[in-house]
């Protein structure tokens, strides 16, 4: 097969991908601005043969496949991407290759978020900017508190380690997590959804979406929270009911919430999670890192190189 094919690098938001990596096998595009439709993605990349996607950002459902007939490998930035039909990918002869993918930029964003919403940082340094008043609102203290994690997994795991370092009661809960795991990560294991939610002052977010999680949070859930918590949510948003999370802000019935995923994204100009005074919103940053990106491209240059070898790496099944 020719080296000389038209690769696509889609939402390079930063303009980054094309110099991180050596594209000099493929006549490489990148596109930074976010593609909205079947239409305008199809018309952006019928010509190439091989595309590369940046995590979820552009779904390819099965009428994307259908759509184009040049298209032979499709690389996905990480080793998972549900928004590619992979069934409709093997139909059309599309090869679907991942690249690795690092986790502890995540880790440190959630802690971002927390630290942000715990001392008012964006109120505050907004009023440092405005000429606004001086020192206005009451930082909460970690210390003491109660951290509450929706998943003990990798990414769960070192928000919890952190968590400890700070002086918190570490709770932890998922369908699946044992008390002798959560003890052996410094956590305890809470009795249920509904008393973690009940008992912490911090309640972050860091489980797969799937059936199970899909709207596990949701108005009855939240109404469970105290007051003055907070939830933090860099996983997938679809596992909080974006609605009643949404109301329950709006009517100050938590504290806030510091929020890194939309249903939508990026995510509308006027919607409500980008101007409540009780969000701290970050447009997805928990995966965009240096090394997270280096990775990335580079992988997929890799991919792009053994696949016109004729030998795939890193296969998506």
């Amino acid at each position: 097969m020719s080296t000389d094919l038209r690769c696509a690098v889609l939402d390079d938001y930063q303009g980054v991908a094309l110099g991180l990596a050596d594209w000099s096998r493929v006549r490489a595009t990148s596109f930074r601005e976010p593609i909205t439709s079947i239409d305008e993605l199809v018309a952006a990349i019928q010509d190439c043969e091989i595309v590369v996607a940046m995590r979820e950002r552009t779904p390819f459902p099965a009428e994307v496949f259908d759509r184009l007939p040049n298209l032979r490998l499709l690389v996905t930035t990480g080793m998972s991407n549900v928004a590619i039909d992979l069934e409709a990918a093997r139909a059309h002869g599309v090869t679907v290759c991942g690249t690795g993918s690092g986790w502890t930029s995540t880790v440190e964003l959630t802690w971002t978020l927390i630290l942000g919403l715990a001392r008012h940082l964006v109120p505050e340094t907004t009023a440092m900017r405005t000429g606004g008043p001086w020192q206005h609102t009451l930082g909460t203290d970690l210390h003491g508190r109660t951290l509450g994690l929706l998943g003990l997994g990798r990414i769960g795991s070192q928000v919890a380690a952190v968590g400890q370092a700070f002086g918190m009661d570490v709770l932890a809960w998922s369908q699946n997590l044992t008390r002798e795991r959560a003890e052996e990560r410094g956590a305890r294991l809470a009795p249920g959804l509904d008393a973690l939610l009940a008992g912490s002052d911090v309640v972050s977010v860091h489980l797969a979406l799937g059936d199970r999680t899909r709207g596990l949070v949701g108005a009855r859930e939240l109404a469970l929270m105290k007051p003055t918590a907070y939830l933090v949510n860099t996983s997938r948003a679809a596992i909080v009911d974006q609605s009643a999370l949404a109301a329950a802000l709006r009517e100050e019935r938590i504290a806030g919430a510091g929020l890194d995923v939309f249903d939508e994204e990026p995510l509308p100009a006027g919607h409500e999670f980008r101007t409540l005074p009780n969000v701290l919103a970050t447009p997805h940053l928990g995966y965009v890192s240096e090394l997270n990106y280096a990775t990335y491209f580079r992988d997929a240059v890799d991919d792009i190189a053994a696949f016109l070898g004729g030998s795939p790496v890193r296969v998506l099944a």
